[in-house]
């Protein structure tokens, strides 16, 4: 029996990061890294859902999603260039992003959610994307099914980004890196004014921030090791994948409120501490020709 009796759905982008200090590439992208952590977690059922380019990045992420048991039921491979990301670490595990191909084909294209796609999406508890997901258009269609959706915006979502998407979303997350307490409560306040019914802020290495439309909660990290720490990579993804995860479990079991809340968000900082210990954001690393 699995440990959570619930079924998700990341739809959006996937990448692969090339490493260029050891030249060797990872599989990531916000909505696969949702799906494989979900799946990780030990969901009844987790897939993903985007569209692949056709060369060797693209064969890499999805032979790598394959191996960790994410359904690709309804994905789509076309010809062209599959997302990839330019990236290295510094000396504290901190990952830096030294530039994009903007998706590659998924750039060039959208993922349309038709009648058939859309009765995909309602065998799910919840679907997953984020800001860089191109996924923009199609979420009034998944909030039409009555599907929740969690989205990840960007530290570079304007305000005008977030009066657009959040009256769709049920669950809200950003990065707001150091920015003083009240500004950060202000804007998870206004946030959820919009429409969410929940937005966490995620802050490095100081923690998080949540707020539930009536109660603050305060998260910090759980700390690992120097010898431990391997890649910081993916550890947002990982810590709002776990908190997701736990609460709608919780939720179908009929638990709710401030301690399930509080619960789930300490649970969540564990599993991101322990992603902080693998390289890339789920491993599977594969060399490449710089």
């Amino acid at each position: 029996m699995n440990a959570y009796p619930i079924s998700v759905l990341g739809f959006g982008d996937n990448v692969v990061d090339k490493y260029e200090h050891i030249a060797t590439m990872y599989p990531g992208g916000n909505a696969v890294n949702f799906a494989v952590f979900a799946k990780k977690l030990g969901v009844d059922r987790s897939a993903y859902m985007g569209i692949f380019g056709s060369d060797v990045e693209a064969e890499h992420v999805i032979s790598s999603l394959c191996e960790e048991g994410v359904e690709l039921a309804r994905c789509q491979q076309v010809v062209g260039v599959n997302g990839a990301a330019r990236v290295t670490v510094d000396e504290t595990g901190d990952r830096i992003f030294l530039g994009s191909n903007e998706g590659g084909v998924r750039g060039d294209m959208r993922y349309v959610i038709d009648r058939f796609a859309a009765e995909y999406v309602r065998g799910f508890d919840l679907v997953h994307s984020g800001n860089y997901c191109f996924a923009e258009r199609e979420l009034p269609k998944i909030h039409a099914e009555g599907v929740p959706i969690s989205f990840d915006f960007s530290d570079d979502s304007t305000d005008e980004y977030f009066e657009q998407i959040a009256p769709f979303v049920t669950y809200a997350f950003m990065s707001m890196g150091d920015a003083p307490m009240d500004e950060i409560k202000a804007k998870l306040e206004w946030v959820c004014k919009l429409g969410p019914r929940f937005a966490c802020a995620s802050r490095g290495s100081l923690g998080s921030v949540a707020y539930d439309g009536e109660h603050f909660y305060e998260q910090g990290i759980k700390p690992v090791a120097p010898e431990d720490l391997k890649d910081a990579m993916a550890a947002g993804d990982s810590l709002l994948t776990a908190f997701l995860v736990t609460y709608l479990a919780k939720q179908k079991a009929g638990e709710d409120g401030p301690d399930a809340i509080a619960a789930c968000l300490d649970l969540a900082a564990g599993f991101a501490a322990e992603t902080c210990k693998i390289e890339g954001s789920w491993g599977h690393p594969m060399a490449y020709e710089v």
